[in-house]
Formats: C-alpha cells, sequence, structure tokens
C-alpha cells in the first residue's frame, strides 16, 4: 500500500470508527515507515523531513490526525452548497479536539502536566507568550510545554519540524500532548539545555540566518527574515544565544512557517 493508500485508509477508519485500536495502529504503522524513510510528507524536502523525524512519533502522529481533521471540514463545507471555506479557527479547534482524543488512547496525553512536569523534569525557570520551561539543575534538556501562537495546530506542528530542519542543534522532540490550568492546548516538547554565554548582537543573528538562505523583509523590527520558502520571525536575541561551548549563535525559538 502506498502512502496515498494508507492516507487514505487511515482517514476513512478515523471516520467511521474514531480511535479505536485498529485506527491507532494504522497511523502508528504510517509514522513507523515514515520514520524509517519508506515514505514521506508531501511537501516537505529533504532537509524538513530530517526535521519531521527529529521530532519524533508523537508529532508524526499527531500530523497524520491533524491533517484529517482539516481535510473532513473541507469536505463538510463542500458538500454545503453555500457554506464556504471553513474559517481557521474552526479547523483549529477541530485539530485539536481529534489530537487529543487520538493522544488518550495512545497514552501521549498528559492529565495534571504542570505538577508532573515539575516532579518529573524540574521547576518551571521561564515563561513567555509561547512556552513554559522546565528544568532541573544538571539535566541535558528542558521540557517546554509549547501553546500555538499559529492559526492551527497543523501550521504549530509543521514550525517545531521547521525549527528542526533550520536549527539542527537544538531540535525539538514532542512526547505528548496536554491542557494547562487554563484550558489551552499545549505541546509538550524536550530541547536541549543551551548554555548562553551571552545573547546573539544582531549582526550576529543577521550573519546565522545569512548562512541558511534568509535576508531581511525589511520591515521597520529588524527581526524578521524571509527566504523562497520560509518566514523566520521573531529572531531577536532573547531567542538567539552565543553558545558557551561552540561560541556560535544558537536560536532556540522563533516564529517560523512557509510563505503562502
Amino acid at each position: 500500500m502506498n502512502k496515498a493508500d494508507s492516507i487514505s485508509a487511515i482517514y476513512e477508519a478515523i471516520a467511521t470508527e474514531g480511535f479505536t485500536e485498529r485506527t491507532a495502529g494504522m497511523i502508528s504503522n504510517l509514522v513507523n515507515d515514515i520514520e524509517d524513510g519508506k515514505t514521506d510528507i508531501e511537501g516537505f524536502n529533504q532537509q524538513e523531513h530530517a526535521g519531521l523525524c527529529k521530532a519524533g512519533e508523537a508529532l508524526i502522529g499527531a500530523r497524520i490526525v491533524a491533517g484529517y481533521a482539516a481535510e473532513s471540514l473541507a469536505a463538510s463545507s463542500n458538500a454545503a452548497a453555500g457554506q464556504g471555506k471553513p474559517a481557521s479557527w474552526q479547523v483549529d479547534e477541530l485539530q485539536e479536539e481529534l489530537i487529543e482524543q487520538w493522544a488518550k488512547n495512545t497514552q501521549q496525553w498528559i492529565d495534571d502536566s504542570e505538577n508532573m512536569l515539575k516532579e518529573v523534569f524540574g521547576p518551571m525557570i521561564a515563561q513567555g507568550a509561547e512556552s513554559k520551561v522546565y528544568y532541573m539543575e544538571g539535566a541535558p534538556s528542558v521540557l517546554k510545554e509549547r501553546v500555538s501562537i499559529y492559526s492551527t495546530t497543523l501550521k504549530a506542528l509543521d514550525a517545531i519540524v521547521l525549527h528542526n530542519a533550520l536549527f539542527t542543534e537544538t531540535p525539538m522532540n514532542v512526547i505528548g500532548f496536554t491542557r494547562d490550568s487554563d484550558g489551552l492546548f499545549r505541546i509538550v516538547l524536550t530541547q536541549p539545555y543551551v548554555n548562553c554565554l551571552r545573547l546573539a548582537t544582531k549582526e550576529e543573528i543577521d550573519r546565522m540566518v545569512s548562512s541558511k538562505g534568509f535576508q531581511s523583509n525589511n520591515d521597520s523590527s529588524g527581526v524578521n527574515y524571509i527566504s523562497e520558502r520560509i518566514v523566520l520571525e521573531d529572531m531577536h536575541p532573547a531567542n538567539v544565544f552565543i553558545d558557551e561551548l561552540c561560541g556560535e549563535p544558537i536560536c532556540i525559538d522563533c516564529i517560523v512557517k512557509y510563505r503562502k
């Protein structure tokens, strides 16, 4: 069975059975084929496929489920005369709902995450608009609860893939999903701990992104860049450190997405 047939069979199984053991097994088999290089995700180049595999089984599975949500909503809109294309918030809401169902049925959902993460990974050491960060002194990695600032959950998942493809020193590996105390859907991931010598300068960031094929988008902020394929935003010094070990700029977080 080729990839297109596998996806179609999975989508049909979700539609008719929900997230049964059989459906979960079908998703797992496709995830394994993707990780083993037997199949790929349409639209990803080789570098991005590597970033996808670094992100781990949980992200790949969630991305399959999110794809079903988007396609099923589009199909229902097409079937309803005059309904039009579904809004991004509708797609996002369904993607969150179905990923939560799938994650709970495959033991990838984390209940009471904030208390559990503090006990297992250490205290929360930082909190921003996008992530809560937990770290235990001496550990090789931090753990992040990452809330989506993208228009859909699928785009938030792809942002992790693109980060991994571009910034191989700080790959994000998704280990599960949760909702925080405010009910916000969060992606739970690990990322290598960076020993920060200092914050990067604007000139150092410019040189780093230029080496990856990006140039300034010439807006007034000075922290946003574009390439032929991808948009990089929020590349300010608080997100780009000079690594103590290699002395080079390392990006720990940014907004990254495909150009429309």
